[in-house]
């Protein structure tokens, strides 16, 4: 199942703060913009990931997961779908704990690889809006 409720609970609540943002930049109009803030609001330590490497949030860019000097817990994916699955194969490379698609971003190949590797997974789901419902 990719949208379990005990996954979603335990990437929120147990494996992890640092979530790199894949696709985020200082585009305000962007879903991952609003996304990321709201992390932050939750504790949460964004780090953004996008070709143009941009602060946001004050929080340094990356332009890659590789490029991130310090390890990263959840690898949230704002991508599209078919591009989705490098960004999974990335996440498990840099040892990430934990790989979440956004709304709209599915790839079952991809999930499975991501869970067959060890780490957990959640598709077509947004932290902002579960997280609050955590309680």
């Amino acid at each position: 199942m990719h949208d379990d409720p005990a996954t979603i609970r335990r990437i929120l609540t147990e494996l992890g703060d640092t979530w790199a943002i894949v696709g985020l930049s200082s585009n305000r109009q962007r879903a991952a913009y609003g996304v990321a803030q709201v992390l932050q609001r939750y504790g949460k330590r964004i780090v953004p990931v996008h070709p143009k490497a941009e602060t946001v949030h004050g929080e340094t860019g990356y332009p890659s997961l590789d490029a991130i000097p310090f390890g990263v817990d959840v690898v949230d994916t704002f991508v599209n779908s078919d591009l989705a699955g490098a960004v999974a194969d990335e996440a498990v490379a840099i040892g990430a704990r934990a790989v979440w698609f956004q709304l709209g971003v599915v790839d079952a190949a991809a999930c499975a690889r991501t869970r067959a590797a060890g780490l957990a997974m959640v598709m077509d789901r947004c932290p902002a809006i579960e997280i609050p419902r955590l309680g």
